[in-house]
């Protein structure tokens, strides 16, 4: 459901002719989340928080330094911390 589109240098979910994105900004050993966009006729399914763990995960795995400049995603890791 979700593609990291690394040449676009974002993660996308393609749904119903439309998309959400996670835009982000990688570096040798960082990752910097941008921007999170769900247009309004996907918002309301969970779509944003999907986004944000998915990238989390994979720089997490990656063995990144996440720098949350996004809102979105400085919630998302407020309320959800990593174990």
């Amino acid at each position: 459901m979700v593609e990291n589109n690394v040449e676009a240098g974002r993660f996308e979910i393609h749904q119903d002719d439309a998309l959400a994105f996670l835009q982000y900004q990688r570096t040798a050993d960082s990752v910097v989340m941008v921007h999170t966009e769900v247009p309004k006729a996907l918002a309301g399914r969970g779509l944003a928080s999907l986004l944000a763990k998915t990238a989390l995960d994979w720089a997490r795995v990656e063995g990144l330094r996440v720098v949350a400049n996004c809102p979105f995603v400085r919630e998302y890791i407020r309320k959800h911390p990593a174990p």
